[in-house]
């Protein structure tokens, strides 16, 4: 049995348990970032916190989750495709090719293979929803 072949019957026996796909409503406002959510970019005076609202069970192919950054600027290399969807501050990503800034309303596309800079001079709080769900664990 390949590993497609084993995920698939997981998906399928979860599904079955749980009686069928589940479609969700999700209260993004009342989401709240804590210190468990700290994301380690590598210096520790980056403010960046990373809230997943959907585990891999739930939605094993699209994820989904709350971003929130203060004062910060960092590195970032995409395996996976991200939309950012932008509901307060501003949020800024820098290429080679130059920089995309999006405020509350606007939405950010960085393809998968993306050499990036996150930045926000003050405040962001975002939705991104990535693709494949599992980002942390796709080959560079």
């Amino acid at each position: 049995m390949t590993r497609a072949e084993l995920e698939e019957a997981v998906r399928a026996i979860l599904l079955e348990q749980m009686g069928g796909p589940q479609v969700l409503s999700l209260d993004l406002p009342q989401v709240q970032v804590t210190d468990a959510d700290r994301l380690d970019t590598g210096n520790p005076r980056d403010r960046v916190w990373t809230h997943d609202l959907l585990t891999l069970s739930q939605s094993p192919r699209l994820g989904a989750g709350l971003m929130v950054m203060e004062n910060t600027t960092f590195p970032w290399h995409l395996t996976y495709d991200e939309i950012d969807y932008v509901i307060e501050g501003t949020l800024t990503v820098h290429t080679q090719s130059g920089s995309v800034t999006a405020g509350p309303g606007q939405v950010i596309f960085i393809p998968k293979g993306s050499q990036i800079q996150f930045s926000a001079p003050e405040y962001a709080r975002f939705l991104y929803v990535t693709y494949p769900a599992d980002w942390q664990n796709q080959p560079s």
